[in-house]
């Protein structure tokens, strides 16, 4: 992904869950994808998907069964 796509998504998803320490990070060797971060903890992968010209990010966060425990 882009820089620019990078931080557009960023400032996006730092508006759409208030919260300045959302982070999307590029990742070394993948091109279509990021690493999504709040704080210093890894939370999801957002992906770029380029169909019939159209541009979309999907946003892919799984919760461990252990996530939940209290």
């Amino acid at each position: 992904m882009e820089k620019k796509d990078l931080e557009r998504v960023q400032t996006y998803m730092r508006r759409l869950f208030s919260n300045a320490q959302l982070r999307v990070v590029a990742r070394p060797k993948k091109k279509d994808s990021a690493e999504v971060y709040l704080g210093d903890e890894f939370i999801g992968v957002l992906f770029e998907d380029k169909e019939d010209g159209d541009l979309s990010y999907n946003f892919q966060m799984a919760i461990l069964d252990t996530d939940l425990e209290d």
